[in-house]
């Protein structure tokens, strides 16, 4: 019943937005009784995270699937990440990170929802800065920022981002970020 719910609501949320869909209409398209919804989730802020929660496990368990077939060459594993990224968001439909997306629907930072979005924004940082160290460039830190901004900005550009063209465009922006990290000056003390 908890996973009929969640994969409902996750389905709705992600086509509709969190906000235009209604505890009433997650209930009448799971068909089940309003009980049943409050059974296992709390309040529809306990659902909305549940739905980020699964959509972050399903990324992650994407991102660890490729970092374990690369796990020996960093700049391959980038370039896979980039490639399954690029094939994400060139698809039909493609509505963007549901994280980002959720995000800019509640403006409160503490809302549970946001919550777990920052987190997986945090993750996402940390495993691109733990690929720059491995690619030995001068300031992987900066690389790491600049790629989450590469990433993050394919994630809502897909209304700009056709199927044929998103991964070879990222791969493109990706290698000249890291032409440059390998060429960056030193910073000043």
């Amino acid at each position: 019943m908890r996973e009929r719910l969640l994969a409902t609501a996750s389905d709705l949320f992600y086509r509709r937005g969190v906000r235009a869909v209604g505890v009433d209409v997650i209930i009448e398209a799971a068909g089940v009784a309003k009980t049943s919804l409050y059974r296992h989730f709390r309040t529809k802020d306990d659902l909305i995270a549940a739905y980020l929660q699964r959509e972050d496990e399903d990324f992650w368990a994407c991102w660890d699937g490729v970092a374990a077939r690369h796990s020996d060459d960093g700049e391959a594993e980038l370039d896979a990440h980039i490639a399954w990224i690029g094939e994400r968001v060139g698809r039909p439909h493609y509505r963007g990170c549901p994280q980002i997306n959720v995000a800019a629907e509640f403006p409160d930072e503490d809302h549970p929802a946001r919550l777990v979005a920052r987190t997986h924004k945090q993750q996402l940082h940390r495993r691109l800065q733990d690929i720059a160290e491995r690619l030995r460039v001068k300031h992987p830190e900066v690389l790491a920022t600049q790629l989450s901004v590469l990433i993050n900005g394919a994630f809502v550009s897909s209304q700009i981002l056709s199927t044929c063209d998103a991964t070879a465009i990222l791969r493109q922006m990706t290698h000249a970020l890291i032409t440059a990290a390998w060429h960056a000056p030193a910073r000043a003390a």
